[in-house]
């Protein structure tokens, strides 16, 4: 199993760790929508899959502000 440490995620978010892993988290669970045929081949974990993409630079990702609910 491999370790990623907060800074490789800070590194990949803009020095925010938070936001690092809030982006891994919401990929992996993307992630977690396909079936398992397609995704036998990977033997790790999904969240060790989405922090590997998110150290190699492989997600992209844009910041949406949030609306707020008009009660």
């Amino acid at each position: 199993m491999k370790i990623y440490t907060p800074i490789e995620a800070a590194m990949a978010a803009d020095g925010n760790k938070y936001l690092g892993v809030l982006v891994a988290s919401r990929f992996a669970r993307y992630l977690n929508e396909f079936p398992r045929d397609h995704l036998a081949e990977r033997e790790e974990k999904l969240t060790t899959t989405a922090l590997e993409a998110l150290a190699q630079q492989e997600l992209s990702y844009k910041l949406v502000r949030r609306r707020r609910s008009e009660a």
